[in-house]
């Protein structure tokens, strides 16, 4: 069975939904709280690395802790490394599900752009 890690919060409906989705086509999952434990900054980075996307891609700006910090002003005067100790510092900042099998990384939970890389 094909194991993966996703970095998820159990009272998300996304979350569940790209759990069952995975589960469904096989997948053994690794879950993480990011709630309860944000991944550590050097995660985070590789994380980030292997998903070839820009680290704005890894906030939740719809989530209450990206607006109470006036993250959509701060951000763009932030370097890459800022963002991503402040990602570590709060996992309610970070969008999810995160999910990775060590090579590719996904963030979010669209169905039709899961299927295509989780296929299982």
């Amino acid at each position: 069975m094909k194991k993966l890690t996703i970095y998820e919060y159990p009272k998300c409906g996304t979350c569940r939904s790209a759990i069952k989705k995975l589960k469904s086509s096989g997948y053994e999952l690794e879950s993480h709280n990011v709630f309860e434990t944000a991944p550590p900054a050097n995660v985070i980075a590789e994380l980030i690395k292997l998903s070839g996307l820009e680290v704005k891609k890894f906030f939740n700006t719809s989530g209450d802790a990206y607006k109470e910090h006036g993250l959509k002003d701060k951000l763009p005067s932030m370097s890459d490394q800022e963002k991503i100790e402040l990602l570590a510092s709060n996992g309610r900042l970070i969008k999810r599900p995160v999910v990775t099998d060590g090579t590719t990384v996904t963030v979010g939970f669209k169905e039709e752009d899961f299927e295509q890389v989780w296929r299982g």
